[in-house]
């Protein structure tokens, strides 16, 4: 789910879940089920951002299982590793893909316009070319889609590779520890229809059903979408983990044209490597673990009297009207301007003021839309107030940025001045010329362009596995400043007449009345089918909405008396209709001859479904990546009979590619019993075979062979694996297991007295680090104010008086009611990086064993989050003294 800004809006407000994997702490992760949504994994992989890509498919495969490798290295998995490649997808997430595609094309053939273009003018200078290097084929993206051939090489190479991992004789010995014989393999690629992450949900929530199902494993998911987070707190399993990349902002990214880091594709000068300059290190991004049983327990204070379970169903229906993969968020919520912590409490005064026999929003899935309606009503109501200071915060926005832009100006035109100056004048400084506070001044404009870079690139990050890396747009200092353009706003928001110029423009309806009245019908439908589709599987795989906007608030009226329904026994699309429904003309060589020319020729039935050039509308947004795609929807009727005269052409290989396949099962043949069991099957004494939970660490679900996919390695054997089946009819209970045990508490609770301490990071261990008297002399010595600077524990950076403790003036860490604490959620209004007014927790110092934060490393301070008495920290494993470290900015202590 691209929900931009929401992991960071998440990791603010409850900073006690996010916690390092620090290599050079000897903890021991160990989880018994490791899940990864592989799109995460291949997207950055087959076209990295900020290092060489590889040159051909084994390079790209190759880098895809040291990724998996290392992640081995780092969770060992005890019981089961479940790798789900991106399969056909439910017809409502089509859109986007389709969005996404058509953009990745058209960005795909402005650059190279470009790189040719300036390849010409390098030429034109006498600049030498390698020209094999120039004439390597560009690698398109748009194959990580199911039903090309590329996605079946790297299935075969997956299997291939699980074979060869599972043969311990060709294996070192670190291999065989992480790749045990006792470690059950689940490989659902491509063929298998549904989106990665949901296929895994789809096996947990079939699993967690059973009767015997053991309701204590640990389980760790590996993936970037802000919606892995929504899914894990959907299963209610109590030990749920996320696993993903940290963020690193601002990482040089080589040039296009010559490969070499330190200058963007247009600066290029062609010139060869100078092994005199210091090499530009890419730093490689570490992991860190989001805690979902930490959120739990924030959720818990926050629900109050409210039932845990219930109030955790709600939280994630209520985070779908920020945005999700499926419909465009309300144009009055935005994560940025407070959005879901307005909906929580409309959420909370509604049940106050409303009270009923069931209060809740949701139950198993299904919306109660009785309550649905008093929430947005009540949105509805304050919608007016909301665009008014949208409206206004933009134009001080404007104004302040207008300012900054001629400041740039400026200074940019002292430093031109500078360096006609000191030509041929080597004893001129730059001071002489323009004076320190104009040296100064670029430095802090440099700073701002890089906060507003780093803030593009980590929303992107949150939506990055279907396109991997993000798009290479225009950088803020490649904007014409002495512009004072800003995007059309026809709409207006908050000036009088709103709605009717909003439908107008979006929808082309004169007046809103009848069309809203449509729209919020679909929408309200929508909002169901995303919920079952999160805690019951595919509710029907051929709906979609079919507006590219949504509706405001106060336009749901009487959305009780919708009827929802759905089509359950509607079937997914194969590959290569999904092909035909998602891909560009421009990517139509990875279909079949037959196929493609649908998409190119102009009598085509179809042609009209791919256009070369479509709109963007910005829709108030400043970036292109952030506008919609004014796209045509596909119309499913016309694309069946269009296709029906294409079919026939298929060849047997291309007929391979087209089908829907299983999940694969891999068991080890050093997993004696186990592998024994499966003879039934290979003798083909019987077709299939119930899983025996004893011999089969516990799990559950059916066995098969297959002439297609079954096969017997010297390693190892695969067989077709199939979930559980239930009754058409059967609900999946969103509830908390009645034998789960809930880990150790990570918050304080209230009531609890000094005494009380809670588990810090990963770890499970008993034992408690303390600083003796030397540790302490030498944390004071560091702490004394130095010249320049307030010391190891200042309030903040001289050189941004704008920051406390890492974030800027606006944005100080952590959750906080007042705009004065820096260092996050702490009830003195005055506190300055995790002040509190006992003697536990001083701006991130602490004489004792309490405090676990205060270092910096890279621009985010997420530091200073206090609940009571000390400073908790969070990212330690092993509760020793973190604080003041510098590594450059960044602080990951103080959760």
């Amino acid at each position: 789910m691209g929900v931009p800004a929401f992991f960071r809006w998440l990791s603010k407000k409850f900073p006690s879940i996010v916690v390092e994997v620090d290599p050079n702490v000897p903890v021991d992760y160990t989880f018994d089920n490791l899940y990864l949504d592989m799109n995460g994994i291949i997207h950055p992989c087959t076209h990295p951002e900020y290092k060489k890509a590889p040159e051909n498919e084994e390079e790209m495969f190759e880098a895809i299982f040291e990724y998996i490798d290392k992640l081995m290295k780092i969770l060992k998995p005890q019981k089961l590793l479940y790798m789900a490649v991106d399969g056909v997808a439910p017809r409502a997430k089509m859109n986007q893909q389709r969005s996404r595609r058509f953009r990745a094309a058209k960005e795909s053939i402005m650059k190279k316009s470009e790189v040719t273009r300036i390849r010409e003018e390098l030429k034109e200078k006498g600049v030498v070319f390698d020209e094999d290097e120039t004439k390597k084929s560009h690698f398109d993206s748009n194959v990580i889609t199911p039903g090309t051939e590329f996605m079946i090489n790297l299935s075969h190479a997956l299997q291939a590779w699980i074979n060869k991992k599972l043969d311990h004789a060709e294996n070192d010995e670190e291999s065989n520890k992480l790749w045990h014989k006792d470690l059950l393999i689940i490989l659902s690629d491509a063929s298998a229809p549904g989106e990665g992450e949901h296929k895994i949900m789809e096996y947990i929530r079939r699993q967690r059903s059973k009767e015997n199902y053991d309701a204590n494993l640990s389980h760790c998911l590996c993936g970037a979408d802000a919606d892995l987070i929504m899914l894990g707190l959907a299963t209610h399993e109590l030990n749920f983990t996320i696993i993903r990349e940290e963020f690193i902002p601002n990482q040089p990214r080589p040039c296009d044209i010559c490969g070499q880091y330190g200058h963007e594709m247009k600066e290029c000068e062609g010139k060869p490597n100078d092994p005199t300059e210091e090499a530009i290190v890419v730093s490689e991004p570490g992991f860190i673990f989001i805690r979902l049983n930490v959120l739990r327990e924030y959720l818990e204070q926050e629900s109050g009297k409210l039932d845990l379970e219930r109030f955790i169903d709600d939280f994630v229906f209520l985070c779908f009207f920020v945005g999700n993969d499926f419909l465009p968020h309300l144009p009055s919520l935005e994560i940025r301007e407070g959005a879901i912590d307005r909906l929580i409490k409309i959420y909370k005064d509604i049940n106050e003021k409303f009270p009923a026999k069931d209060i809740y929003l949701t139950k198993d899935g299904i919306v109660n839309l009785k309550r649905c309606q008093l929430i947005l009503k009540e949105l509805g109501r304050v919608e007016d107030e909301i665009f008014i200071r949208r409206a206004n915060n933009d134009a001080r926005f404007r104004a302040r940025n207008k300012e900054k832009n001629k400041e740039l100006n400026r200074a940019k035109e002292m430093e031109k001045m500078r360096q006609e100056a000191t030509s041929g004048s080597p004893w001129l400084t730059p001071q002489a010329i323009v004076g320190t506070s104009k040296v100064d001044s670029m430095s802090n404009l440099k700073a701002f362009r890089s906060m507003l870079k780093q803030e593009n690139e980590e929303s992107k990050q949150e939506s990055a596995k279907e396109t991997g890396p993000s798009p290479r747009k225009r950088k803020y200092d490649e904007t014409d400043e002495e512009s004072d353009d800003e995007p059309d706003d026809d709409i207006m928001l908050g000036m009088e007449g709103w709605k009717d110029r909003y439908y107008f423009h979006k929808f082309d309806a004169p007046k809103p009345d009848g069309i809203s009245r449509i729209i919020s019908r679909e929408y309200v439908i929508g909002l169901c089918w995303v919920l079952l589709y999160y805690y019951q599987g595919c509710p029907d795989w051929q709906w979609f909405y079919p507006f590219h906007y949504a509706p405001f608030a106060s336009d749901f009226v009487g959305i009780d008396k919708i009827e929802v329904k759905f089509n359950r026994k509607s079937k997914p699309f194969k590959p290569l209709e999904q092909l035909m429904s998602v891909f560009p003309a421009a990517s139509s060589s990875n279909l079949p001859d037959s196929w493609k020319i649908l998409m190119t020729d102009p009598k085509s039935d179809i042609i009209d479904f791919y256009p070369e050039n479509f709109r963007i509308d910005l829709n108030g947004k400043m970036q292109e990546w952030q506008g919609v795609a004014l796209l045509p929807f596909i119309d499913e009727s016309r694309l069946h009979s269009a296709l029906e005269n294409v079919y026939p052409n298929l060849s047997d290989s291309e007929k391979e590619r087209n089908s829907l396949g299983p999940h694969l099962f891999f068991v080890s043949r050093h997993k004696e019993d186990a592998f024994k069991y499966l003879d039934e099957l290979f003798s083909k004494k019987v077709d299939h075979l119930e899983i025996s939970p004893t011999l089969f660490n516990g799990m559950f679900g059916e066995l098969r062979l297959s002439a297609k996919y079954s096969h017997l390695h010297k390693s190892a054997r695969c067989v077709e694996f199939y979930d559980p089946i239930y009754p058409e009819d059967h609900i999946f209970p969103a509830v908390r297991l009645v034998s789960a045990k809930a880990p150790p508490k990570v918050l304080k609770p209230e009531g609890a007295d000094h005494k009380f301490r809670p588990m810090i990071g990963m770890s499970h261990l008993p034992q408690r680090a303390s600083l003796g008297q030397s540790g302490h002399r030498f944390i004071q010595h560091h702490a004394q104010p130095r010249a320049g600077f307030q010391g190891v524990y200042s309030r903040g950076n001289h050189n941004n008086r704008g920051q406390g403790g890492g974030y800027n003036r606006d944005n100080r860490g952590g959750y906080n009611h007042n705009e004065y604490t820096r260092g996050g959620y702490n009830p003195n209004e005055y506190s300055r990086g995790g002040y509190n007014h006992n003697e536990y927790s001083r701006g991130g110092y602490n004489q004792g064993e309490y405090n676990r934060g205060g270092y910096n490393r890279g621009g985010y301070n997420r530091g200073g989050y206090n609940h009571g008495e000390y400073n908790r920290g969070g990212y330690n494993h092993g509760e020793y003294n973190r604080g003041g470290h510098n590594r450059g900015g960044y602080n990951r202590g103080g959760y």
